[in-house]
């Protein structure tokens, strides 16, 4: 999803509207694509990015040489910084994944400046996923089973009420709850299948462990199944999930 993931930062960055010369913390940076943006857009005073991944940081930190950067390794659930550091604290396609939201939310919280923006985003797995939606449907009619890989189920907090929850879990003020939706348009059908053939997540690790037949089975029938234009291309929609309150 990396080449949607930047549309969906620029237009979270926008949407937050914040001032620019503010101290700004991106937590679970991944390879600094929310900083980047930030960076760009919003003007930032500085701007540190945290990730566990040191190979992500030193990614980071190679792609992203301004001097107002500064990016190291940490933990969402217990940041390295004293409180009220930050100005703004944001995450973007990161709180999914997390093992307990709430205490990464409850630290977001801890290091923002009194009045400052805490704010993320998380794809909607859901049913705001076209691509995976369409992939995910398709699989659960031929193998009821693989039901349980769904991102959908798995991931909770890919919904509003559970982001809204959240944010006002944690004592911020003016929760606010907005749908992102980007295009997503593939060549054809082979532009779409080819993230599934590779990578960790669950979907292409499923594609992974079908034998050859099975595989062929699946594929024929999701390219059956996609709105496929005249000239083949497939037009679908991604889906984001964003969240901002006030400490």
């Amino acid at each position: 999803m990396g080449r949607w993931s930047r549309r969906v930062a620029a237009s979270f960055v926008s949407w937050l509207a914040v001032p620019a010369g503010r101290r700004w913390l991106d937590a679970g940076c991944g390879t600094g694509a929310l900083s980047a943006t930030a960076l760009g857009a919003a003007h930032p005073a500085e701007l540190t990015g945290v990730d566990p991944s040191e190979g992500l940081i030193g990614y980071a930190r190679a792609q992203i040489t301004d001097p107002r950067t500064r990016f190291e390794t940490g933990d969402a659930m217990a940041l390295p910084f004293p409180d009220g550091r930050f100005d703004v604290v944001v995450s973007g396609l990161v709180l999914n994944f997390v093992p307990e939201p709430e205490r990464a939310v409850a630290e977001f919280t801890r290091v923002a400046t009194s009045g400052g923006t805490v704010a993320a985003y998380v794809w909607d797995y859901a049913e705001g996923m076209a691509m995976l939606r369409h992939f995910w449907d398709t699989v659960t009619a031929l193998d009821p089973a693989a039901a349980a890989l769904d991102e959908g189920r798995r991931f909770p907090q890919c919904r509003p009420e559970p982001l809204r929850e959240l944010w006002s879990g944690a004592g911020l003020a003016d929760v606010v709850v907005e749908a992102i939706e980007v295009p997503t348009v593939f060549r054809d059908f082979d532009d779409y299948w080819a993230p599934f053939l590779g990578g960790q997540a669950p979907a292409p690790g499923y594609v992974g462990s079908l034998p050859e037949d099975r595989k062929a089975t699946l594929r024929d029938m999701l390219r059956r199944r996609l709105p496929t234009r005249p000239d083949g291309s497939i037009a679908l929609t991604a889906r984001a999930w964003a969240v901002r309150g006030h400490h």
